[in-house]
């Protein structure tokens, strides 16, 4: 039996719980950008349609793991899946310790249910409107590393990066059992 990667979601989030007004990153974080390639580089991600095609030119060495209602859609890097347990699976059979989902709104809805860690972005920026980021309820997570920086010359919002542990074993996926 293949043990179960640990489902990692990783994204900026502004104050008011968005990720994006629709589409794309709203804002231009160098830090930021630096700190998500440091930390994914050389992983499994999963991604939904929409975000995997927002940032091709990202997958040189990382394994990206397509979530899609499509069967027929065929992308130039990686592989297709439908449900975040078929992604765990996959990963698994690769050979994968950790699995990240890089977003979209409805990837990282499906994967909260079952997700380990979650390292966010917080960033001091209200955008009123838009993809939400699913709900961090603080009686189910526990924060264990936290890094702030001011805004800066480059860096228009202020922005912290945090890490948070699931307190509980998190739900199996839907769909099958590692």
């Amino acid at each position: 039996m293949t043990s179960r990667p640990v489902l990692t979601l990783i994204a900026a989030v502004s104050a008011d719980g968005f990720i994006s007004t629709g589409t794309g990153v709203p804002w231009h974080l160098p830090r930021d950008k630096e700190h998500f390639r440091r930390i994914t580089r050389g992983q499994w991600l999963l991604l939904g349609r929409r975000t995997y095609e927002e940032m091709t030119g990202w997958f040189e060495d990382h394994h990206p793991l397509i979530l899609t209602r499509s069967p027929v859609y065929v992308p130039p890097a990686g592989e297709i899946v439908s449900s975040v347990a078929e992604a765990l699976m996959v990963a698994a059979a690769g050979g994968a310790r950790e699995l990240f989902v890089c977003g979209g709104g409805e990837a990282y809805a499906a994967a909260m249910p079952s997700a380990d860690r979650l390292i966010l972005t917080h960033v001091d920026s209200l955008l009123g409107s838009g993809v939400p980021f699913p709900t961090v309820n603080s009686a189910e997570w526990l924060q264990t590393s936290r890094q702030d920086f001011q805004a800066d010359s480059t860096h228009a919002q202020a922005l912290y990066f945090a890490t948070y542990e699931r307190l509980k074993p998190p739900a199996q996926p839907p769909g099958g059992a590692l």
